[in-house]
């Protein structure tokens, strides 16, 4: 069954209650969220959730993209599908795809998302697409020898390990809460 807004509500909600902290900053999502438009389809605006998988390596690297459209370095992850039917599932199918990274050699940290963020997105009209939202569910894997595969081209322009602390001045705080979240790293 597809992902349902009741679904994308449900795990806000619950990662809240872990994170009371960040209700100020996902009041907006969760306000919409309850107006029920259909937010796991990219097509739906002003917001449309996402997922991120943050993958460490062996407590001491975090494997992160070169992103096409954005031109920007941040971890694998992208819109969810019709066929995903968990927001875990969909940042794991996108970790593969973009990477080649073999979904049988990473672990699952926790269940919870690792992270949620809420953040604009630059209009892209060659994609009819205005300015919007995405709804970041992130989530934190572990692996001890997975390697980069074959990289999805239309998408990703490169794929690499970086070490822990360069990761986070790449990418943000998002990276030290996988590594806190993950069991026997720093």
């Amino acid at each position: 069954m597809a992902i349902t807004d009741a679904d994308i509500a449900d795990e806000l909600r619950t990662y809240l209650e872990r994170h009371p902290q960040e209700a100020g900053e996902l009041a907006e999502p969760l306000r919409l969220l309850a107006e029920g438009q259909g937010f796991a389809s990219r097509r739906t605006f002003p917001m449309h959730v996402t997922a991120g998988a943050l993958l460490v390596r062996d407590g001491a690297d975090v494997l992160l993209i070169d992103h096409l459209a954005y031109g920007i370095t941040l971890q694998p992850g992208g819109h969810l599908e019709p066929t995903d039917t968990t927001l875990v599932g969909a940042a794991l199918r996108e970790l593969s795809e973009e990477t080649g990274i073999d979904p049988g050699q990473v672990t699952l940290v926790s269940a919870h998302p690792a992270y949620i963020e809420f953040g604009r997105v630059p209009a892209r009209p060659a994609k009819g697409e205005p300015d919007h939202y995405h709804l970041d569910f992130g989530y934190a894997f572990t692996t001890a020898d997975a390697e980069v595969g074959r990289i999805q081209e239309s998408e990703v322009t490169g794929a690499a390990w970086y070490p822990l602390d360069l990761a986070e001045r790449l990418v943000g705080p998002r990276v030290a809460r996988a590594v806190t979240t993950s069991p026997g790293i720093r």
